[in-house]
């Protein structure tokens, strides 16, 4: 096995001069260059404390200097954990007092909020999007180190923390083998090399900006035209100059929004990936009709990275997201016995394979109960494998709705709503009810023209649906509450409208 780390020093070794990072109006970073500060880095890390196995968690902005503390804490066998930006400061005292980290790197900005964390065991560094803060100033000035901790599969590389929609934040520990065996398994699927030229504009404190994107650039030793943010019109003008472009649906949502972006503007692509949360069958199709290309989608979540993914030659259908990555293997069963169901019924998705992580961190019991005996890990996601052999996902096991003792599956419902005119999108969830036990209930975006209401939206899916499934009521909002990675958050919709049935 090649850490990522070490596939990175490879890269580097075979191309130094050419650009990892490409900043428009900026200058560009080399491998060589980035080896350079990496390696500095690892020294100023080294000097701090850290050691191997210990945590190094990061809230910084998102630059290439925090790509290179990254692969610095690889380098010297430390576990980096990434925080959200948007965290707030009892939230990063969950985080520092569970990992217990022996160094926190935040913002300059947000250093003098910080340095009241430090302790006898945790020290607070800062570093900014700039080149600037303390750590920079340390690496100026430190001589670089060469060699590397050997790290085996096995061994921690990363601590993701889940979002903590149901209770407290759980750590997934990621190894070494988990990240590099997900990286080949992708770099062979999409066929990335590093002949391609990625638009990077996912947040990194994430698995789909840092693993997917970032991992895969520096294994295959591809340039990442970096980008802090999102901004549709910039990426439609960067696209002559690139080959991929990795995103979540509300990328591909605003870039519809542009009459820029067209086949000519799109000539040099050969790949769009999405993923994160459900593509709306709509954006798909009218994508592949703007741009001549049809949108790759893929599944995966924080505890195993990319589990499967429509095919880089072959159908890439809309709301499915493909067949399992080369060395995994998935099966769908029943919720309660778990018992391996036939393709085309519903079930909880099950998963075993190099890519499922070590398990959470300080929770072995826990751990144990996400796992059958047989290693199959319980992704909490439902779903069913079509005739065609791609994984369809149906909802999350949470958001499952029992009413009246039937079960109820939001995704049916919520694909019927969002086919209808005048539907931007829609989440359908259950809410308290004194007769059903829950009420199945219909959270709808309305087109701003659109003249929508609750009796028709009913009686267009009431012949569709068995009358147990139909929504009791129709909620109209303005948009839905998503996490920075687009995916809507029903637990909080079940929150706003909790005493919805009285």
């Amino acid at each position: 096995m090649q850490t990522i780390f070490e596939s990175f020093i490879a890269s580097v070794e075979a191309h130094p001069e050419k650009p990892l990072f490409e900043r428009p109006g900026q200058s560009a970073i080399s491998y060589a260059e980035a080896r350079e500060l990496v390696h500095r880095f690892a020294t100023v890390l080294s000097d701090i404390g850290v050691t191997p196995g210990d945590r190094v968690a990061v809230q910084t902005d998102k630059s290439p200097e925090t790509i290179c503390l990254y692969l610095a804490t690889l380098q010297l066998g430390g576990v980096y954990l990434p925080l959200n930006t948007a965290y707030t400061g009892p939230e990063i005292d969950y985080f520092i007092g569970d990992a217990s980290p022996r160094l926190f790197v935040c913002t300059p900005a947000t250093l003098a909020d910080h340095e009241k964390r430090e302790t006898d065991t945790l020290r607070v560094e800062s570093l900014g999007a700039s080149g600037d803060g303390a750590l920079m100033e340390m690496a100026g000035e430190a001589a670089p180190m060469t060699d590397h901790v050997p790290r085996g599969e096995d061994d921690p590389a990363a601590i993701l923390y889940t979002s903590g929609t149901t209770g407290r934040s759980k750590g997934a520990v990621l190894t070494h083998g988990n990240l590099s065996s997900n990286a080949a398994a992708l770099l062979e699927s999409w066929r990335y090399t590093g002949q391609d030229r990625l638009i990077h504009a996912l947040p990194i404190f994430h698995i789909h900006g840092l693993f997917v994107a970032a991992n895969m650039t520096l294994a295959a030793g591809a340039t990442m035209i970096w980008l802090t943010k999102f901004d549709a019109e910039q990426i439609i003008e960067l696209m002559p100059d690139a080959t991929v472009l990795m995103g979540v649906p509300t990328f591909y949502t605003r870039l519809l929004q542009s009459e820029r972006l067209t086949r000519e503007a799109a000539a040099s692509m050969r790949l769009f990936v999405s993923g994160s949360a459900p593509l709306l069958a709509e954006d798909h199709s009218r994508f592949e009709e703007r741009t001549g290309h049809a949108i790759l989608e893929r599944y995966g979540m924080t505890e195993t990275g990319m589990i499967t993914t429509n095919p880089y030659d072959g159908k890439r259908i809309p709301g499915a997201v493909g067949m399992p990555l080369p060395g995994i293997d998935l099966r769908v069963t029943d919720r309660e016995s778990g018992a391996i169901l036939p393709d085309g019924e519903i079930g909880a998705i099950e998963l075993r394979g190099p890519n499922v992580f070590q398990g959470y961190w300080q929770m072995p019991e826990k751990t144990a109960s996400e796992f059958r005996d047989d290693g199959f890990f319980i992704t909490g996601d439902l779903g069913q494998i079509g005739e065609d052999g791609y994984l369809r996902i149906v909802g999350r096991d949470k958001d499952l709705v029992i009413s009246g003792g039937y079960n109820v599956y939001p995704k049916e419902i919520e694909a019927l709503i969002d086919e209808l005119p005048g539907v931007v999108e829609s989440a359908v969830i259950g809410l308290p009810h004194a007769d059903l036990g829950e009420a199945v209930t219909a959270v709808v975006v309305p087109r701003p023209d659109a003249s929508l209401d609750e009796a028709g939206i009913i009686d267009a899916i009431g012949d569709r649906l068995a009358r147990f499934k139909q929504p009791r009521k129709i909620v109209f909002v303005d948009e839905l509450p998503r996490n920075v990675m687009g995916k809507v958050q029903k637990a909080e919709l079940r929150k706003r409208y909790a005493k919805l049935y009285g």
